[in-house]
């Protein structure tokens, strides 16, 4: 019995794996969860052990199954167990033991025989005799010409749609020539533009190439939970899940969603969102993830209307579109050019809704094309005023509100339900602490790389300072440990009152990491004041020499 054992890391391995590693290398632990996975194969009748890293693609996988298989690569191949049953062949597919040994099989084309040909002469037979009866050669010309009209009108239609978009860019570009040459209009000098990217509006994929993925169960329940681990995840992976939600909360039915245009607008959303270190498409999926994972939590299904959940989920996709890193008071301090467009009032946050919106008026994108006009005004509206809620300077404002109901809330009462709401976002936006450790701190590390940008900017262009932006002054502790004692607790402490059942999953997480943060800092302070006494003492020792 040979035992060959294959280990396979993937090139694709995400930046999040080396925080973990780092991590844990600091914190002298280990987690079971990051250990690769074991599968025993028959080859031929001798066993190969075949070990692979949990961060492997389905297409790595298989790969290596037909390269230890002795089978050539790009292979379609299945894999079954002992008892014949298939096994997925994905990262969370189940290990097996030496005693139940998985085969790998390739997937023959050319086993047809005999019998099939029969069959073949059989199907001839009675279609040739339905033709007969039924008129068919006659139904499928009429069918052909009228299929051949139609295809005539669309195209006539598809001609008409772009002389309509070259007609408006020609009035575009006349504008633009009018204000140029001195219409009346003041034009801006601002210090950062929003349109220096050359960002498109419109998806520069078209669907055809959005990889279909299919969740595993595995993958299916973990989505429901906020442990749930943000980091595994590929950019067409995570717009697959975004898709998955859509349709398990039953929007796509609900609101008459074309699939294609949730898919569109999927990758839309997608491709307006910045590559920031912190406010970036993984920030937007770790907030819908976080919101989805709430409703179920909170049974919010049984509690709140379809048109709700809608709302919850779509303002969570949009909240942070097209975020350029540096936040409100930079835009206001620098007079930047949405600053003077929004009067200096949530300029960042009305313009994640300014482009949420201009990316559903487009027609192929358009995933409320099928609903009434009043429908989707309440819609709009409900979701803008979830996104400006994001906005950290009405922090207090929308807690003290939520808590003055909470006591004898009713989720009959419109009021009430439009708090909660706002609360719920508020929850999943900065929600990053709920989760795991191994989890949460890369986030940090992406937010401080994301502040620290933006002091040195600061600095650099004369304009204040924020002290826990400041790459000088903040540490890890210094920037958690007030944030999740005056901000995250007492915000998600509230919601535990209408929710109790959160308390263990989400509320209890948060306790220990402000107990591990403070940890950290009386180590930080120790060491600081250790290392001042020993510069001290080496000072007293010049000076009596």
């Amino acid at each position: 019995m040979s035992k060959v054992q294959l280990l396979f890391v993937p090139f694709s391995v995400p930046i999040s794996f080396f925080y973990r590693v780092r991590y844990k290398v600091t914190m002298g632990t280990s987690s079971s969860s990051y250990a690769p996975k074991t599968v025993y194969l028959d080859v031929d009748g001798k066993m190969q052990k075949v070990i692979f890293s949990r961060y492997c693609s389905p297409c790595d996988i298989r790969e290596l199954l037909c390269s230890s298989s002795n089978i050539a690569r790009n292979t379609a191949i299945r894999l079954v167990d002992s008892e014949g049953a298939l096994v997925s062949i994905d990262p969370t597919m189940p290990t097996n033991t030496p005693n139940s040994q998985y085969k790998v099989m390739p997937q023959s084309t050319g086993q047809v025989g005999d019998k099939e040909d029969m069959f073949q002469n059989v199907l001839s037979q009675v279609a040739e005799q339905f033709s007969r009866a039924f008129r068919i050669n006659e139904l499928k010309t009429e069918v052909t010409n009228r299929l051949v009209m139609l295809e005539k009108r669309v195209e006539l239609e598809g001609l008409k749609m772009v002389e309509i978009e070259k007609c408006k860019n020609d009035l575009r570009k006349l504008r633009d020539e009018m204000t140029s040459k001195g219409g009346g209009r003041v034009t801006c000098g601002c210090k950062y533009s929003f349109t220096e990217d050359g960002k498109k509006l419109s998806p520069r994929r078209d669907v055809p190439n959005y990889p279909k993925y299919t969740l595993s169960q595995e993958t299916i329940e973990a989505l429901k939970k906020p442990t749930f681990d943000v980091w595994h995840w590929e950019h067409n992976e995570m717009l697959s899940c975004l898709e998955y939600m859509y349709h398990d909360l039953g929007l796509v039915k609900e609101f008459n969603m074309n699939p294609i245009t949730l898919k569109r607008w999927l990758l839309g959303i997608q491709e307006n969102y910045r590559n920031n270190p912190f406010h970036n498409f993984r920030h937007c999926f770790c907030v819908s993830q976080m919101m989805y994972g709430m409703i179920h939590l909170c049974n919010l299904q049984e509690r709140l209307s379809m048109t709700d959940m809608c709302i919850l989920m779509t303002a969570a996709v949009c909240h942070d579109l097209d975020h350029p890193g540096y936040n409100n008071t930079y835009q206001i301090n620098a007079h930047t050019e949405l600053a003077v467009r929004y009067n200096d009032i949530s300029p960042l946050e009305n313009h994640h809704c300014a482009v949420a919106f201009q990316i559903i008026s487009m027609p192929e994108c358009n995933i409320f094309a099928n609903i009434e006009t009043e429908a989707f005004k309440h819609l709009r509206q409900a979701i803008i005023t979830l996104i400006l809620a994001t906005d950290m300077a009405r922090h207090g404002e929308i807690l003290d509100s939520f808590k003055q109901n909470v006591d004898n809330f009713d989720f009959t009462n419109h009021k009430h339900v439009t708090c909660l709401k706002l609360v719920l976002i508020k929850c999943c936006d900065i929600s990053n602490e709920v989760r795991p450790t191994e989890v949460a701190e890369p986030w940090l590390d992406c937010l401080l790389e994301e502040y620290f940008m933006q002091s040195d900017r600061e600095k650099s262009e004369g304009l204040p300072v924020a002290p826990f932006m400041d790459r000088d002054k903040v540490t890890k502790p210094t920037a958690q440990i007030g944030f999740i004692k005056f901000v995250l607790i007492p915000m998600f402490e509230t919601v535990m009152k209408l929710f109790p059942q959160i308390e263990e999953i989400m509320v209890q997480p948060l306790r220990d990491s402000r107990d591990h943060y403070e940890e950290l800092k009386q180590i930080d302070d120790a060491m600081t004041e250790a290392q001042k006494k020993k510069t001290e003492s080496k000072s007293l020792g010049g000076e009596k020499k």
